[in-house]
């Protein structure tokens, strides 16, 4: 059986492409689709002998720059590029940046505010709050402010009340920036979170030291808002496809539940104080 699928992907994807797409004069008489091996070696800046072992299988070990390349070359997408990478067991050579992981999409937005009875939030590996929806502003509104839930837990005073099980939300939170730092042990944001985190927190800095990782878990959390009580709440936490390093998380309430009802009076109450406030001047 043929398992040579690294060249069977780099093949496709050259016969996909015209000389013209990738501003190449076409010349000769072409008796194959596409591109040449040696105009696919040339975009990518590689030799063509190496380039035709590997679409042969004779080569299988290339460097992560010489598949970033060949993806430039081949103009490969997102996810064609990841595919390559996986196809050659390499890891990818670069990270998003931290700005493109910041940018939360116009429709993942509008998803969150298609929630409107239970709090949904999209969140950075950095545990920064980058978009929510009204419920969750209404949820977090004593915590000032609301923007980073490591920062929260650990620096607000307003936390200690928050969460009825201090400790273990802060056990949690901990881990969960520890298997961040895993993915992205150079983001510079991370970095300077776990700098502040240590200067002005003993309690964050006994936890960090510990080294525990653990990933988002479906325990239930337990809070007490100081406007509408005690409140216990499930949650689903979700990877946001084209922004990696995002996470949806969709908090819940059993139906019914006295949980429920004190999320619903939250955000009726929170719909009223903002209908409340005064409008800006135009």
């Amino acid at each position: 059986m043929d398992d040579n699928h690294l060249g069977d992907f780099l093949r496709a994807r050259r016969a996909g492409l015209q000389p013209e797409e990738v501003g190449m004069a076409s010349y000769g008489t072409r008796r194959v689709a596409g591109l040449r091996r040696e105009e696919v070696a040339v975009l990518a800046g590689v030799n063509a002998d190496y380039y035709t072992r590997l679409e042969q299988g004779r080569e299988r070990r290339p460097s992560p720059q010489v598949l970033d390349a060949l993806s430039r070359a081949l103009h490969l997408d997102a996810d064609a590029r990841a595919h390559l990478h996986r196809l050659a067991a390499v890891p990818p050579g670069d990270q998003p940046s931290e700005h493109a992981a910041e940018r939360v999409s116009p429709a993942l937005r509008q998803l969150m505010d298609g929630y409107p009875n239970t709090p949904a939030f999209v969140m950075s590996r950095a545990m920064d709050l980058l978009a929510a929806n009204a419920l969750t502003d209404a949820l977090y509104a004593p915590f000032r402010p609301a923007d980073n839930l490591a920062r929260m837990t650990f620096l607000d005073p307003a936390s200690r009340h928050f969460y009825t099980d201090w400790n273990r939300a802060a056990q949690a939170t901990v881990a969960n920036l520890r298997q961040a730092a895993g993915f992205e042990p150079d983001n510079p944001r991370l970095r300077e979170l776990v700098r502040t985190l240590t200067e002005h927190s003993a309690d964050f800095t006994r936890l960090w030291n510990s080294h525990t990782v653990r990933g988002k878990t479906q325990n239930a959390k337990h809070l007490l808002h100081p406007g509408v009580g005690p409140l216990t709440l499930t949650y689903q936490a979700f990877d946001v496809r084209d922004a990696p390093g995002q996470q949806l998380v969709i908090y819940h309430a059993e139906p019914g539940s006295p949980s429920a009802q004190a999320l619903h009076l939250l955000g009726s109450l929170h719909a009223t104080r903002r209908q409340a406030e005064p409008r800006p001047h135009r």
